[in-house]
């Protein structure tokens, strides 16, 4: 049966839709799944085709200033996280207890400065999660840092991003019983995908890294949110 949508207005003058049946019997359907189809679900890849990035802003270990991908949130707005997924390929490996990971991690006070340049970072283009909408999106997306990046909170001055929350993290250490090299054949993987995806307002950025002692072949990661204005998820009563 072919739902229909209309607009009912509350007390304090917000518009909210409610969906039904065409005899106008009320149905139940998810927050996200209405949002998504009223146009408010993004996704954005990070690495083309079988390209990936190198990870770790010098191609091994973390660097805070040179993220893999970053989602920053401009003030004014919220997104919920409903997937962050990266695919590592690991490098070859020459000792033991030598290390690779993935973090997936938020600075929840301050939001990415902006503009960023094309000669600094890889500018990213969300799409619509639904298909039949523009691309784009209100957040910073940006990918493949190689030079420093900054987060600037709403009452201080830009600085390096801190990273107060952690969403997700894996860390894998080698050991190949010998001191010669060894080849590593299998990759790193991380999947975050909430039952209750935190509200993220802003601002605040979403910061992915993946590296290790070793360098990396190369990474892919798939991100996946619902973004509005503050009024999209709050409404004051």
């Amino acid at each position: 049966m072919q739902r229909f949508m209309k607009l009912l207005k509350l007390w304090n003058g917000n518009d909210v839709e409610q969906s039904g049946s065409p005899l106008g019997a009320g149905m139940v359907a998810l927050e996200i799944d209405q949002m998504i189809a009223r146009g408010m679900g993004r996704q954005m890849t990070v690495g083309a085709f079988s390209t990936g990035i190198v990870g770790g802003g010098a191609g091994t270990v973390f660097d805070l200033d040179q993220p893999e991908f970053v989602v920053g949130v401009p003030a004014g707005y919220c997104i919920r996280p409903l997937l962050i997924s990266a695919q590592v390929q690991v490098a070859l490996v020459a000792a033991d207890n030598e290390e690779n990971e993935i973090l997936f991690a938020v600075d929840s006070l301050g939001g990415i400065s902006g503009p960023l340049s094309a000669e600094t970072c890889t500018i990213e283009v969300a799409s619509n999660m639904r298909t039949d909408m523009p691309k784009g999106s209100a957040c910073v997306c940006a990918s493949a840092f190689t030079a420093d990046m900054v987060t600037t909170p709403m009452y201080s001055a830009a600085a390096d991003p801190v990273l107060d929350i952690e969403l997700a993290r894996v860390v894998e250490t080698f050991d190949i019983f010998s001191t010669g090299v060894s080849a590593n054949l299998k990759r790193l993987d991380l999947v975050y995908q909430p039952n209750f995806p935190p509200f993220l307002v802003g601002p605040c950025t979403i910061l992915g890294y993946w590296g290790g002692t070793v360098a990396t072949i190369g990474g892919f990661a798939q991100l996946a949110w619902i973004e509005g204005r503050m009024q999209d998820f709050f409404v004051r009563v």
